[in-house]
């Protein structure tokens, strides 16, 4: 069963690249320690924090959690991989953005959210479910797969 992730305000870069490999990462940016505790302990989902103090307090409620080191995301991202053993495929991602499933989407139907530059250049589109936000392979492509390859070496 593939873990799902609970992220703590000081992690929102991490919970986007989580999402972008297909993990489903709540990202919490105003929650109190507290709220972020009882969250993780009703859900079932992994804490991940940089906050040693929060560690300590939830492995005390045997709430999983794992304490996130290092800099940067392809360091942070590779710390979760290697600790957790997961696999950073993102042909599956969820929105970034929110957390929601993606779907294909039909050029016609997202034709007024897209640049004309991008849909003349693009085939493949994908399309929140929850947000309606819509998202392709452009440009910034190849610095995703970079950053996952620069992960991926950390695990």
């Amino acid at each position: 069963m593939r873990p799902r992730f609970l992220v703590d305000s000081m992690l929102g870069t991490l919970a986007r690249w989580l999402r972008i490999t297909g993990f489903d990462a709540e990202y919490r940016r105003d929650a109190d320690d507290e709220d972020l505790l009882g969250e993780a302990e009703a859900s079932g989902r992994v804490l991940l924090t940089k906050d040693r103090a929060l560690t300590a307090r939830a492995a005390k409620r045997s709430i999983r959690v794992l304490l996130v080191e290092g800099e940067g995301d392809s360091a942070q991202l590779g710390m979760v991989a290697r600790s957790l053993r997961l696999g950073l495929d993102p042909s599956n991602s969820r929105c970034p953005k929110c957390n929601g499933n993606l779907v294909r989407a039909e050029k016609k139907l997202i034709a007024d959210q897209v640049p004309e530059a991008s849909l003349n250049a693009f085939e493949d589109f994908w399309v929140c479910e929850d947000c309606g936000s819509v998202f392709w392979r452009g440009s910034h492509w190849s610095q995703i797969v970079s950053t996952l390859e620069k992960a991926a070496r950390e695990v």
